[in-house]
C-alpha cells in the first residue's frame, strides 16, 4: 500500500511540474483517503489560493445530475422515460414526436448539435441575455441531423431538453428540484446550479491563457449550460455522491437498473461505462472554458477519483487514467510534454492564414505560431512536433492539432481549408 502511494504521489508531483494547474486532485478507497491537495490559486485577484473544499464548476460532470433526477421522476410515476419527451416538453417546444426521453438521455436524439465552429453560439450569443424561448428557437428547434436511437452524438441539447422536462414535470425550477430532491438529501450543502448571477461562497474563478499571460475567461452566460453543466460543487460533496451511488440510494433498484444500463459508445445516463482491470468504472469529463473535471467511480472497490480544474492547463483524463493505472498496480509511462521541433519564423508563417473568419486564424507573434479564437480576443501558442503537427504550449495535448495539405493542396485546419494566407 505504501509503495503504491508513493507512486502516486510521486506521478503526480512529476505530472503536475509539468503544467501550471489550478484545481484540487482526490482519491478515495474504502474512506481512506490515499491522496489529496489542492494547488494554484482560487482568485489571482485577491490573492486567495485553492484548498480542498474550494467549489469548482463541473461543466458536463453535472450531467449525471440531471440524469438522476429524471430517474426520480420515473420513479415517482410522473414520466415514461421510453415515451416521446415531447408529451414531457413545456407546450411551445414542439421537439420531434420520435424523440423519446431516453434518446435525450444517452444522446441518440439526433438533435441539431449547435458545439461547432460554424455556429455564432460561442463567443456570441452564449454571451447575450438568456431566452429560454429565443434559445430554443435558435439552436435546438432545428430539423433532426439523424433519425433518433441510430447514433450516438454527444449534444449538450439533450440535456438542456432534460432540464427543461424536470421544470415541466416537477412544477419547479431545476435549481430548486436539484437543491431539494438531490443535494439536501445527500447532505451536499455546497453544491448549487450556477445562474450566473448569485454569488457561490468558496466558488473558484475560471482562468485560461492568453498568449503566455493568465487571464480571466471569457464571458460565458451559465444559464445556456442548464442540465448540461453549471453545477457548482467540492470534493467532498461529490464522495457523498459517490456513496449515494455505490449505496443506491434515492432510486428504486428498477431505476438504478436503468440509469446504468450500457447504451450507444459506452454511454448510460449521464455517465460512461468501461470495463477495467476486471471490474466495471463509471465515470464522465467536463471540458469548458476554463474548466477541466474528471470523476471515476469504481464501485465494487468502494474507489472514488475526483480531478476538478479552474484552469485548463491539465489532460484531466490523461491525469485520472494514470491515477487508476497506478492504483491497479500497471506500470506508467513517466509525464513528458511532446517534443518540439525548431522551425524557423518564415517556415511557421507557412501555416499563417484565416481558415474561419473570427473563429480559426492562425498568425505569428514574436516569433511564434497563435491560434486566435473568439475573434481576436484569446491568442494560444502552438508549437511545432512535426511537419504539419502542433500542440498547445501552455496545456497538456493528447493528440497534436494537425495543419496539412489536402489533394488540392490546399492547408487545412481542424477540417477547414484556409479562406486566406497570413499576412
Amino acid at each position: 500500500m505504501q509503495t503504491m502511494q508513493l507512486k502516486l504521489e510521486a506521478y503526480i508531483r512529476d505530472y503536475l511540474q509539468l503544467w501550471d494547474f489550478y484545481g484540487v486532485i482526490q482519491v478515495i478507497r474504502q474512506g481512506e483517503v490515499l491522496f489529496e491537495n489542492a494547488y494554484g490559486y482560487a482568485s489571482l485577484e485577491f490573492g486567495i489560493r485553492n484548498e480542498i473544499r474550494s467549489r469548482f464548476s463541473l461543466a458536463s460532470v453535472s450531467k449525471q445530475f440531471t440524469a438522476f433526477a429524471i430517474m426520480q421522476l420515473y420513479d415517482a410515476g410522473k414520466l415514461d422515460i421510453d415515451r416521446s419527451a415531447r408529451f414531457y416538453v413545456p407546450a411551445d417546444m414542439p421537439i420531434d414526436e420520435s424523440i423519446t426521453v431516453h434518446h435525450l438521455l444517452s444522446h441518440t436524439s439526433g438533435l441539431y448539435n449547435y458545439y461547432n465552429f460554424e455556429n455564432d453560439f460561442f463567443a456570441g450569443y452564449n454571451r447575450t441575455d438568456y431566452s429560454r424561448d429565443d434559445f430554443f428557437r435558435h439552436y435546438i428547434n432545428k430539423k433532426p441531423s439523424k433519425p433518433p436511437g441510430l447514433v450516438y452524438d454527444y449534444n449538450n441539447s439533450n440535456y438542456n431538453l432534460l432540464a427543461w422536462i424536470i421544470e415541466q414535470v416537477s412544477g419547479v425550477c431545476y435549481a430548486d428540484y436539484m437543491r431539494t430532491h438531490i443535494f439536501e438529501p445527500l447532505g451536499m450543502t455546497d453544491s448549487d446550479v450556477d445562474d450566473g448571477c448569485k454569488p457561490i461562497q468558496n466558488r473558484s474563478c475560471n482562468y485560461a491563457k492568453d498568449f503566455d499571460k493568465t487571464v480571466k475567461c471569457p464571458y460565458y452566460n451559465e444559464k445556456f449550460s442548464i442540465g448540461a453543466g453549471a453545477i457548482v460543487s467540492n470534493c467532498d460533496n461529490l464522495y457523498k455522491w459517490f456513496m449515494c451511488l455505490r449505496n443506491r440510494r434515492l432510486l428504486s433498484p428498477q431505476a438504478y437498473a436503468r440509469f446504468f444500463r450500457v447504451n450507444e459508445n459506452r454511454y448510460c445516463y449521464g455517465l460512461e461505462h468501461h470495463r477495467v482491470y476486471g471490474t466495471d468504472c463509471y465515470s464522465h469529463g467536463g471540458d469548458h472554458l476554463g474548466i477541466s473535471t474528471y470523476v471515476q467511480h469504481f464501485f465494487d472497490e468502494d474507489l472514488c477519483i475526483i480531478i476538478l480544474s479552474n484552469n485548463e492547463t491539465i489532460h484531466q483524463y490523461r491525469l485520472g487514467q494514470a491515477i487508476a493505472d497506478i492504483l491497479h498496480h500497471v506500470e506508467v509511462e513517466a509525464p513528458v510534454r511532446h517534443k518540439e521541433v525548431p522551425m524557423s519564423e518564415s517556415e511557421l508563417e507557412m501555416y499563417c492564414g484565416t481558415y474561419l473568419k473570427r473563429k480559426i486564424e492562425v498568425e505569428v507573434h514574436s516569433g511564434k505560431l497563435i491560434f486566435t479564437r473568439f475573434a481576436g480576443n484569446l491568442h494560444i501558442e502552438l508549437y511545432p512536433v512535426g511537419e504539419g503537427e502542433f500542440v498547445r504550449r501552455h496545456s497538456d495535448q493528447l493528440h497534436p492539432y494537425k495543419i496539412k495539405r489536402n489533394e488540392k493542396g490546399e492547408l487545412t485546419f481542424f477540417g477547414y481549408t484556409r479562406e486566406s494566407p497570413g499576412s
